[in-house]
């Protein structure tokens, strides 16, 4: 079966306000105050917990690496208290994984998220029923872009990675695509924009309307 998997923060949803607010409850822990913004450290966001940790860190010239594995814990406690207060899907998101299954599609999500979160955040936004299938960080004792959890997402929605394409956001999608051997298609809509065109997808995605369409182009039918 023809196979879409997607990345899932920065790609199908936009977290970056709800990571960056577990990541400023450390930093205020500290004293430190918020040292992050929401909309302007987006990018710094998707790169995940530790990497927000760093970076604020270093504005601030005070903590490292102790200091960091101290907080992220905790971090992952804030996250996980309010994940979804902020974090709202693409524009067309849903309706376009939908369509993909009217079409014969199977759909999966790989992310670098810890799949208890990612169910979570699935849940609590009333979407786990479109996208089910689910390979976090910690699903396997790999994560991306080690391409086995790319392969056992696509099996576990029922396809053939032979016959799959990965959606994603960042340099690390790319990464993993090249590993397993698809094609990637990498959003223009995320915090860096279609700027991610430097890392040489195969194709871009400028709206959610078009993936359907652009799918049967890459994975024609048989």
């Amino acid at each position: 079966m023809r196979t879409v998997v997607f990345d899932l923060d920065g790609t199908l949803i936009d977290t970056s306000a709800d990571l960056v607010a577990a990541a400023n409850a450390c930093f205020r822990a500290r004293g430190l105050g918020d040292v992050l913004d929401p909309e302007a450290d987006a990018a710094v966001a998707f790169r995940g917990g530790r990497a927000m940790l760093t970076e604020g860190f270093a504005r601030c010239g005070t903590g490292g690496d102790a200091e960091i594995e101290e907080d992220y814990p905790r971090l992952l406690d804030a996250y996980g208290e309010a994940i979804a207060v902020h974090s709202r899907p693409y524009d067309g998101a849903w309706a376009a994984v939908e369509t993909l299954k009217t079409r014969g599609f199977a759909v999966a999500i790989c992310t670098n998220k810890p799949e208890r979160f990612a169910i979570r955040l699935m849940e609590e936004m009333g979407t786990f029923h479109v996208l089910p299938t689910i390979v976090g960080a910690d699903t396997l004792p790999v994560r991306k872009p080690d391409p086995s959890t790319y392969r056992e997402a696509v099996r576990r929605a029922g396809g053939d990675p032979a016959r799959s394409i990965f959606v994603g956001d960042t340099e690390t999608d790319v990464k993993t695509a090249r590993a397993a051997g698809v094609p990637v298609v990498l959003v223009g809509f995320g915090p860096e924009g279609e700027d991610v065109v430097r890392l040489e997808p195969d194709e871009m995605l400028n709206h959610f309307a078009d993936l359907p369409d652009l799918a049967v182009r890459m994975l024609p039918a048989l």
